[in-house]
């Protein structure tokens, strides 16, 4: 046993305090006595250089995980702020570095500017070719921008093919040589593994100032975007504050067409199509018209781009599906047409790719009564060829109804024996350019022929379209061609006149 005077007694109470307050790295001295209490003090000692050790580790341990866990707030900052697809910056990001670039004041002749880039032709590429080619594409772009542009300038992707770039400390003028050379860089052939592609851009421009908002600045550009589309593709539009009336009016002209379409603003005109031999009339093509309340009748080459930027083209198409199904129904009930005649509704490429189409053509033909056949749906060449998976079960789906589809605007282009051959359609109307020289040109009746011979090759029937002379309607009926439309026979007319139409080709047909 030990004394309780001996001093290492107050040396082991001192030591065991200042481990308890955090100091590991004192230690108890042993003395050369070496008996239970030194047995003690050796324990003691023993059990602080444990709990040291142990300490140390725990730091390392704090130390690694709080790195690993600003690597991952790191990491998440960049994802919040980067495009997942292209690795460009966001929305969030480009709004950020305009900011900052706003709020810097410099030379006059000098202030940021920011280009906004979409792409014209992406939709029928990603339609077409998939997601996957969309995505290379995108990438590819991405690519082009970045390469083209300062390494001070921030690029990011918005969404969809929308692109946009803020250069800090530029001037209209030096900001149009980067988007002209963005231009050129985009419009390249694009590889992709089975094809090459091409994807034009159309660019708006905006010139910042400090104290503006990056929002504004961006609508800016946005507005320039729109107009330099409305110019062509591959273009570049610099904003003036002109462009945001032509904005609002635009606006304005979409709520009135969205009433219009709600209401009994719009109205359906029909052209006759014409059986050449005999003068009968076959059928009518419904063309959609728009009375406007104040600024008159509006024609379709106007509204008609405006419904399909603003996603009304289906709504629009609806509207025409029924109005004309309607309106043949009330002429079949009055006896006026008989059971060959039919009605040609023009339906857009959006409405192939939503099947709720095929059920709005059910629903009116159950609805009417109206015979299937004498329904004709009109598609563009382009919309039908390049179509994918869908719109072919779509056409498949509408010629399982009954009705006919009509490829529209045939010879625009697009035209081969291999895709008449293998899609759902029953006739072509013919493009009036190939018949605007019948009659004047020599070579142009051998052209009509060989069109008409490929067309029937594929086992369809033709219609011409355009006719607006005697003389190219002779020709025509002289090469055995059975049907036309056009201004010779006659405009497109309110559904009122067509009785009138059709009580006088009878008596012309009767006495012929």
């Amino acid at each position: 046993m030990f004394a309780d005077d001996d001093p290492r007694l107050s040396q082991l109470l001192d030591g065991i305090v200042r481990l308890a307050s955090g100091d590991l790295q004192s230690r108890i001295e042993v003395s050369p006595a070496r008996d239970e209490l030194d047995a003690i003090i050796m324990g003691t000692n023993l059990l602080a250089e444990d709990l040291q050790i142990i300490y140390e580790e725990l730091e390392q341990r704090v130390e690694v995980r709080t790195q690993l866990l600003h690597e991952a707030h790191r990491e998440m900052q960049m994802m919040a702020m980067q495009d997942p697809l292209t690795g460009l910056a966001n929305r969030s990001a480009l709004l950020s570095a305009l900011k900052s670039a706003q709020d810097h004041d410099g030379d006059p002749l000098s202030q940021p500017v920011i280009l906004l880039l979409d792409l014209d032709a992406f939709k029928s590429i990603n339609d077409t070719l998939g997601h996957t080619a969309g995505d290379q594409v995108l990438i590819t772009v991405a690519q082009r921008i970045r390469s083209a542009v300062r390494t001070s300038d921030v690029v990011a992707r918005l969404g969809g093919d929308e692109f946009a770039i803020v250069m800090p400390a530029t001037g209209a003028d030096q900001a149009a040589v980067v988007g002209q050379r963005i231009l050129a860089a985009i419009k390249e052939p694009i590889d992709l593994p089975d094809r090459t592609v091409r994807c034009g851009a159309s660019v708006g421009l905006s010139v910042g100032a400090a104290g503006r908002r990056a929002e504004d600045l961006l609508m800016e550009a946005d507005v320039a975007m729109y107009a330099s589309k409305a110019e062509g593709q591959n273009r570049l539009h610099v904003f003036e504050p002109g462009l945001l009336l032509i904005r609002r009016l635009r606006s304005q002209l979409l709520e009135d067409l969205r009433a219009a379409i709600k209401g009994n603003g719009l109205v359906l005109h029909y052209q006759p199509v014409v059986e050449l031999g005999t003068g009968r009339i076959e059928g009518v093509e419904a063309l959609i018209r728009w009375d406007h309340p104040t600024r008159g009748r509006i024609m379709p080459d106007e509204f008609i781009p405006l419904a399909e930027d603003a996603g009304l083209i289906s709504e629009l198409g609806l509207w025409v599906l029924n109005t004309a199904v309607g309106q043949l129904r009330t002429w079949i009930d009055a006896d006026l047409v008989d059971s060959r005649f039919s009605v040609r509704i023009n339906i857009s490429a959006t409405d192939l790719q939503s099947l709720q189409f095929i059920e709005d053509v059910r629903a009116v033909l159950k609805e009417t009564g109206v015979r299937p056949e004498q329904v004709v749906l009109e598609l563009t060449e382009a919309a039908i060829v390049r179509g994918n998976d869908l719109d072919r079960y779509s056409l498949g789906g509408l010629r399982g109804l009954g009705v006919g589809i009509e490829i529209d605007d045939f010879g625009t282009g697009y035209s081969s024996i291999s895709y008449l051959r293998r899609l759902p359609v029953d006739r072509v109307k013919v493009d009036r350019s190939l018949i605007e020289g019948l009659g004047t040109d020599p070579s142009q009746p051998a052209l009509v022929a060989a069109v008409l011979q490929l067309v029937r090759a594929c086992g369809l029937e033709a219609v011409w379209e355009g006719v607006e002379t005697a003389e190219q309607a002779e020709h025509l009926r002289n090469l055995g061609c059975l049907s036309a439309q056009g201004y010779f026979f006659s405009k497109p007319v309110p559904p009122e006149r067509i009785p009138a139409l059709l009580a006088e080709t009878s008596s012309e047909s009767n006495r012929g």
